[in-house]
């Protein structure tokens, strides 16, 4: 997190994953530590023992930001607030675990266990954070130099690494780290907004006039822009921030290629970009509520998130409006 380009991954447009990944970073942290342990301890003991003993480690799981893109990626909108939802109730949960449960945890990879729960929920995040990362460990590992190999992974990965190594396949290495594009239906649902409104502003204007597209254009603007600038307000940005905010909505909401929250995102960005310390606290702060308001990183994601859920809701509005328009 210290080395995080956040203009980049914002320009990327990769803001969502990036919070998906806090908040799973941060449920590992939090149930880590009702278990006493550190996530991820394991992994760095085998890499200093191999250090000390001068043996030669392979990198082999998939780069974090691929794998959230992909699971990113195969969620409709309904189910990505489905999960950011149960995540983020996760979050503010504290475990309470008896000695039986915690028994039970301690033989598996804490993070496979979260997974496991939400693949039940989430079939395609399950496909993609374990039963992909299986097929991939499988055949990093097999692939990896030297006749003896050493494998540590998470408990969670052990009996799917053990099938497709037995089963001898090897797993296309170079589509697993292809993230694909949008589907044919969200690009057409993408421009559909931006059509209708520039086709519903055009015969208005052919039936009504002049002035009757420059109200239901005024209309757009403040019910796009307000509800944008609302949202920038609650998550108390900068003014910068609000005003981008304000004169972008109309604009955005108008081409699928960019949305408010990015922009407003990147403004804040700009204007106050995280300390390092906030980037080392992160983890533990993204569990109270408060802090979201405090830490620069998550003020940043609470602006993307409350900017693009009140243009959102303008957007419906403006929407509803012209087309009504259409029959008066």
């Amino acid at each position: 997190l210290e080395s995080l380009d956040l203009k980049a991954v914002i320009r990327n447009r990769q803001l969502a994953p990036l919070l998906l990944n806090l908040i799973l970073a941060s449920y590992q942290k939090q149930l880590g530590g009702a278990l006493g342990v550190v996530p991820g301890s394991e992994l760095l003991a085998a890499a200093r023992t191999a250090e000390r003993l001068g043996v030669p480690v392979e990198l082999c799981d998939r780069d974090v930001r691929i794998t959230l893109k992909r699971a990113w990626g195969a969620l409709s909108l309904w189910r990505k607030a489905e999960l950011i939802g149960a995540l983020a109730a996760s979050v503010l949960e504290t475990p309470e675990l008896d000695e039986e449960e915690l028994r039970r945890l301690r033989q598996q990879d804490v993070l496979s266990r979260l997974m496991a729960e939400l693949g039940a929920a989430f079939p395609a995040l399950k496909t993609v954070l374990i039963d992909e990362r299986d097929a991939y460990l499988a055949t990093r590992v097999r692939q990896a130099p030297g006749t003896r190999v050493v494998a540590v992974v998470g408990a969670g990965h052990v009996a799917g690494m053990v099938t497709a190594l037995r089963d001898g396949a090897s797993a296309d290495l170079a589509a697993l780290d292809a993230v694909p594009p949008p589907s044919q239906a969200a690009r057409v649902a993408g421009w559909g907004i931006p059509a209708v409104i520039l086709a519903g502003l055009l015969a208005i204007g052919l039936r009504q006039g002049a002035a009757a597209v420059g109200d239901n254009a005024l209309f757009w603007i403040l019910a796009t822009g307000l509800p944008g600038l609302v949202g920038a307000v609650v998550a108390l940005a900068h003014p910068l921030t609000i005003l981008a905010t304000f004169l972008s909505a109309p604009i955005t909401t108008l081409s699928p290629l960019i949305g408010v929250g990015y922009v407003a995102a990147f403004v804040q960005a700009w204007v106050r970009p995280p300390l390092v310390r906030e980037l080392q606290s992160v983890t533990d702060d993204v569990r109270v509520p408060r802090q979201w308001w405090s830490n620069r990183l998550l003020r940043i994601c609470l602006v993307f998130l409350l900017t693009t859920i009140g243009t959102s809701l303008g957007t419906m509005i403006g929407t509803a409006e012209i087309v009504s328009n259409l029959f008066h």
